[in-house]
């Protein structure tokens, strides 16, 4: 089977139960949206899925390999991963903590190979963080850091990229640039999982929704079956308007009176 595939995931955590059954298929290709109201269990799920948070039931398969009986080498460089609002205590230049995203394919004390370097440019340029790559990474801005941390992720070249809401911190400029990076990595072939919070983003670069609401799969399919006005007044309790400009539809929450 190809895919990440979470399947019947229970969860609970200081004796609460924050998941209850959750499955959803993250595919080759195709973005995936977790959303769902604060507390509704989606970076608990995103973490689970990456195999950091151990499951009371259920299962997390990588192409049909259940991610308990991979090697930690072998799970880094099958899945990838954006933590949210990670710090950063050690005084690296960018450059070098960006490098770190090869670690997976590198033997113990192994310096970084000229195939490396290129990798590490790249991503570097395509997140706009090539001009930081001399600065320390513990001098960066909140929005500069978001960014080093992704490039650091795809630096792995994993076939997955699992992401915790990685427009969190950043300009509009850098959220929209960050969600284009998100979609050509799916255009890539790679299989993408993101905490969204943002619904038009949400409608606009996803494949796939899984919406959660107090640790359960309220509703899961295409974005425009799942953003419908009655999923959204139940999970999030806010009505929202529509509108388009003629080629992309936009929502916007209001409250419920």
């Amino acid at each position: 089977m190809t895919g990440l595939h979470v399947e019947n995931l229970s969860v609970t955590l200081g004796g609460n139960r924050i998941l209850e059954n959750v499955s959803f298929l993250v595919e080759p290709g195709k973005v995936v949206g977790l959303i769902g109201a604060n507390g509704a269990g989606k970076s608990t799920a995103l973490k689970a899925a990456l195999g950091l948070v151990k499951p009371d039931t259920g299962k997390i398969t990588i192409e049909g390999k259940d991610i308990s009986a991979l090697t930690g080498k072998e799970r880094a460089k099958k899945v990838s991963y954006v933590p949210q609002g990670a710090p950063i205590h050690w005084p690296l230049t960018v450059e070098r903590l960006v490098s770190l995203g090869r670690t997976p394919h590198l033997t113990p004390w192994q310096d970084v190979r000229a195939e490396d370097e290129a990798i590490i440019r790249k991503v570097m340029e395509v997140t706009d963080c090539w001009n930081l790559r001399d600065r320390l990474a513990t001098t960066l801005s909140g929005g500069e850091k978001s960014r080093v941390m992704l490039a650091r992720t795809m630096a792995v070249g994993a076939p997955y990229m699992l992401a915790d809401e990685p427009t969190a911190a950043l300009d509009p400029l850098h959220q929209l640039q960050v969600m284009d990076i998100m979609r050509g990595q799916a255009a890539c072939g790679a299989g993408v999982l993101l905490v969204i919070h943002d619904l038009s983003f949400a409608l606009r670069y996803c494949d796939q929704l899984v919406l959660l609401h107090e640790g359960k799969v309220l509703a899961h399919g295409r974005p425009q079956d799942v953003l419908t006005d009655a999923h959204l007044e139940a999970a999030f309790q806010v009505k929202v308007a529509r509108w388009t400009d003629g080629v992309e539809q936009f929502i916007t929450p209001h409250h419920v009176n």
